[in-house]
């Protein structure tokens, strides 16, 4: 599946990929992957419904989804080169995502520390009662 914005593309070609741009930004940049070893990164992408944002061949970000493809599908690791920021490219790569046709009618859930506003702006929405989410620590 792939989308054209512009100059722009994004596509759900794992091929397209570029393992090296996901992983540095991922693991060094991010505030929620720091140090995450590239073993990881490759087994995250391997095992998810990924989107990849391009200039033309040149990766520039990144989002993947976790699913069932029945009930739910959860949105992680968005990421956007800070180089090109500031254009919508973040709320464009989410529209696709929440847009793609085996993500319809799932229920979609994410967790950001500062994004609120541009998932907002694609239809998440704050929990009402966010004390009856639970999670499991890393062991």
């Amino acid at each position: 599946m792939e989308w054209k914005k512009g100059d722009f593309c994004v596509s759900c070609d794992p091929a397209r990929l570029s393992l090296d741009v996901i992983f540095e930004y991922l693991s060094q940049r991010s505030y929620w992957g720091q140090g995450r070893p590239r073993e990881l990164v490759e087994k995250s992408i391997q095992n998810s419904l990924c989107f990849g944002l391009y200039l033309g061949d040149e990766q520039i970000g990144f989002a993947r989804t976790v699913t069932d493809y029945a009930t739910m599908f959860w949105l992680a690791d968005v990421f956007v080169l800070e180089d090109y920021r500031g254009q919508g490219l973040g709320v464009w790569l989410v529209e696709c995502v929440v847009n793609h046709p085996d993500l319809q009618g799932l229920r979609g859930i994410l967790a950001t520390r500062d994004a609120h506003g541009l998932y907002q702006k694609v239809g998440f929405e704050a929990l009402e009662n966010p004390r009856s989410v639970m999670r499991m620590p890393k062991k």
